[in-house]
């Protein structure tokens, strides 16, 4: 493949888990018309806020709202990375904060859990995930419409070898849906995304949240992607639900490891 359109979807999640479907359905749809090929939702699109309401968040992988999810993807034939949801753990009080991976045929052809948990005071707002959030084991490295594509999710940006171990198997496009935070996504976001796809080579794709989240919370919006050279090529706003479009064009990338060989 030479290249693939991609749409990342922005959205401002809160508690109304069925309204919050609605939209992500929505949007989708739109990107579908547009011509988009791989659409990508954000961390906890699905329901979003304090964990009070932890039993109404989780559902299995697939459960009712991935379900509409795959019907959608079939119907649209486009692939549909389903940020991440609570999934249900038999005999456990905690989730996993989980990925699903959805082809054009509607079925779901990868799941990653995410690895590192965001335990962290924001500000003098502490945030402890590891409370209610199991913590996954396994990076997942999967193709998309042929193409090798690493899994992540929002904090695990912050952990370079996770990314660069998938490189090494030959990964050229690396996805992290997020609900990175405003107070440290000012600072800290668009550099990391832009490091990561320089030091691996790779296009990232990072569909983040907007609004507050967990504890009132701001995120930060400004979903983005990035080329293998570090070149930002997609932006959406701060504050706005939107859908951003790119066209990855893997001859540029070809192009970036040939011209600078770092990984061998």
């Amino acid at each position: 493949m030479d290249q693939m359109k991609v749409a990342l979807i922005q959205m401002n999640s809160n508690y109304d888990k069925a309204g919050n479907l609605a939209r992500a359905l929505s949007m989708c749809a739109e990107a579908a018309a547009e011509g988009s090929e791989f659409v990508l939702l954000p961390e906890m699109f699905l329901i979003r806020g304090d964990n009070l309401d932890l039993d109404e968040k989780r559902e299995p992988v697939p459960g009712p709202s991935l379900k509409k999810i795959m019907e959608l993807a079939k119907e649209k034939e486009i692939w549909i990375l389903a940020g991440s949801i609570c999934e249900k753990i038999e005999g456990d009080t905690k989730v996993y904060n989980t990925s699903a991976l959805i082809d054009d045929k509607g079925e779901i052809v990868a799941a990653y859990r995410k690895i590192h948990m965001f335990d962290v005071d924001i500000n003098g707002t502490k945030i402890q995930e590891s409370d209610y959030y199991a913590a996954g084991k396994s990076s997942v490295l999967v193709k998309v419409k042929g193409v090798e594509t690493g899994l992540a999710i929002c904090f695990d940006l912050r952990f370079p070898e996770l990314f660069e171990d998938y490189r090494k198997h030959g990964a050229k496009i690396l996805c992290l849906p997020a609900a990175f935070t405003s107070f440290t996504g000012r600072m800290h976001w668009e550099v990391l995304l832009r490091a990561r796809a320089i030091e691996n080579q790779c296009f990232v794709l990072a569909p983040n949240q907007t609004g507050t989240g967990q504890k009132q919370v701001a995120t930060y919006g400004n979903s983005m992607a990035v080329d293998p050279w570090g070149k930002v090529i997609a932006r959406a706003s701060e504050f706005e639900e939107e859908i951003v479009y790119a066209e990855l064009d893997f001859k540029v990338l070809d192009n970036v490891r040939k011209r600078i060989p770092v990984k061998h």
